[in-house]
């Protein structure tokens, strides 16, 4: 896990939230993402993670692994970055 020294504090608390998902699973998959993303991540990206935090992890899971389509309106460009940062590694 990244240290959340220099982060705003929004930034180090969703970098918190990503790392303490509920399951381990989701942990690793918005944990590792968000170490490399969430210092630069644009404003409008930090608003789209916040929302995708609220989603329960079963179901993001699903969409995130390929297990099942992305939902229309969570197809966007963040989804699709960190699908790619994980299915590309």
């Amino acid at each position: 896990m990244r240290s959340s020294a220099g982060l705003d504090e929004r930034r180090k608390r969703l970098l918190f939230r990503a790392w303490h998902r509920g399951t381990r699973e989701m942990d690793f998959v918005l944990g590792t993402y968000a170490n490399e993303a969430i210092e630069s991540m644009s404003k409008t990206h930090l608003d789209l993670f916040e929302e995708l935090m609220e989603v329960p992890d079963p179901e993001m899971f699903k969409w995130l692994s390929g297990t099942v389509g992305v939902p229309p309106n969570w197809n966007n460009e963040l989804v699709r970055q960190i699908r790619s940062f994980h299915l590309n590694k």
